[in-house]
């Protein structure tokens, strides 16, 4: 009978399973704590690595905010001294061999721009650098990348690197400065501003020359170290050459003890002698030595006292040819004469046919 009961058993249907059965399981409380258990765990066994990773990362962050403040106060010392030192110097005699102050303040402070701009760029990313090898990062493509991109751009920029540079070295060289009379070879004139990339200048019709620092190949500057005043004196063959020279050497010891001369001329006016000698002339040449730029005004003032004092002695200046009278022309004796003609000659046929007729001659 069991028997029987068994297959029976076997082949009726499993009941469904109810709506309570199919739904997600809620967590339960021992979920929630096993959860927090194991987040507690990870924070705890990772929270040292993250407090290590943040304090050395305040750490690259304050030791380059100090040290860029400290390198520019340095900076801004050494322009400020830089600075005092041209005021000290100003107005002296050793104060025209240097640069003015205009000049001085303008290139100090340019330098300092420069050096403060190089010295954040390099701290600043170094320790960006250092921040993102913390975080381990690998830096190997960045760099990479970057040494492309700074590769593309050099090219692509290659005339703007090339003016800031020129203008860094012409600036750290001190090449010229703001007041400074240069010629350029492109232009010249009076340094009016002195940039990284450009340099303006006055030229002597009060133009204004923009001139790139990179396409300057050479610089004359007519306003370093002195300058030299040259004037030529011209005289007669016949001129006594003591009395000459006396004459000259007495306005050069005049103009050099009075004001402002005293202070243009950094040296005695010297006569140097003939310079040349000719069938109606002679030319005895005078110089000084001068602060830079004066030379042109101690020459005219030189000239303005030379000929002053020739005059009071009599002694007459020559220069170039003398003027020569207009020659007037002969006159052409030509120039009334009628052109010839047939009818002059009294043998041609025109003018016996026009000779009037002579009357029969009388036969006795």
């Amino acid at each position: 009978m069991s028997a029987l009961l068994t297959p029976a058993r076997a082949a009726s249907p499993s009941p469904a399973p109810s709506e309570s059965e199919t739904a997600p399981a809620m967590p339960t409380l021992q979920d929630a704590h096993e959860s927090a258990t194991n987040a507690a765990s990870w924070v705890e066994q990772n929270w040292s690595t993250w407090l290590a990773i943040g304090l050395r990362v305040l750490l690259i962050i304050a030791i380059a905010v100090v040290l860029r403040v400290m390198i520019r106060r340095a900076i801004t010392k050494l322009i400020e001294r830089m600075n005092r030192t041209a005021q000290a110097v100003d107005g002296t005699a050793i104060g025209g061999l240097l640069v003015n102050v205009e000049r001085r303040r303008q290139r100090s402070q340019a330098i300092g721009s420069v050096l403060r701009s190089v010295a954040s760029f390099l701290i600043l990313g170094t320790a960006a650098l250092m921040i993102l090898s913390t975080f381990q990062i690998n830096l190997a493509p960045l760099l990479a990348s970057a040494g492309v991109a700074g590769v593309a751009i050099g090219f692509g920029a290659r005339n703007l690197v090339t003016d800031f540079l020129s203008g860094v070295f012409m600036i750290l060289e001190d090449q010229y400065g703001v007041g400074d009379t240069i010629d350029a070879g492109v232009a010249s004139g009076e340094v009016i501003e002195v940039g990284l990339r450009v340099t303006k200048l006055r030229g002597d019709n009060g133009e204004i020359w923009y001139v790139r620092n990179g396409e300057v190949k050479r610089v004359g500057n007519l306003s370093q170290g002195w300058a030299t005043a040259g004037v030529d004196v011209t005289v007669r063959p016949s001129e006594d050459l003591d009395r000459v020279k006396a004459v000259l050497g007495r306005v050069g010891e005049e103009m050099s003890k009075e004001e402002p001369w005293n202070e243009t001329l950094w040296g005695p006016i010297e006569i140097l002698g003939l310079d040349s000698v000719l069938l109606d002339s002679m030319v005895v040449r005078v110089t000084a030595k001068t602060m830079p730029g004066k030379a042109l005004t101690v020459e005219r003032e030189l000239r303005w006292r030379i000929k002053r004092a020739f005059d009071a002695e009599g002694i007459p200046l020559v220069g170039g040819l003398p003027l020569q009278p207009p020659v007037e022309a002969d006159p052409d004796p030509t120039a009334t004469m009628s052109a010839p003609s047939a009818f002059a000659s009294t043998t041609s046929p025109q003018s016996t046919a026009a000779a009037p007729i002579a009357p029969p001659s009388v036969t006795k």
